[in-house]
């Protein structure tokens, strides 16, 4: 059975870090791309940033790209997002997408995980 989930979401405090984690199973993991998605009421599936199979890196929101990081751990199978200087619109349910070599995106997903919940509030 092929299946992503996400661990490490929970409540932060405005500035505060998280590291989330995407562990795959059930297939060759090397093969694909990743990526990760911010999901909030009225919000669905907003892309966040993705890894390619390549190592590069793609951040969809300039705010983002300067606060949050995507790795990968072939060897582990996990795909990592660190989220620096959290802010309040950074709440949301988080999950992880794959897709065989190129970048997933709304519409063109082949795995999707159930998401981790991240809440920042004073």
């Amino acid at each position: 059975q092929s299946q992503l989930v996400e661990s490490g979401g929970g409540l932060a405090r405005p500035g505060e870090s998280l590291t989330l984690s995407c562990v795959a199973s059930g297939f060759t993991f090397e093969d694909y791309s990743f990526g990760w998605f911010r999901s909030a009421p009225g919000i669905d599936r907003e892309k966040v940033g993705c890894i390619k199979t390549t190592g590069a890196l793609f951040y969809y929101d300039e705010d983002r790209k300067g606060r949050f990081s995507i790795r990968r751990d072939n060897a582990k199978k996990t795909v990592y997002l660190t989220m620096n200087d959290l802010k309040p619109e950074d709440t949301g349910v988080y999950h992880c997408g794959a897709r065989r070599t190129i970048c997933p995106i709304p519409g063109g997903i082949h795995y999707w995980g159930e998401g981790t919940p991240v809440t920042v509030s004073p």
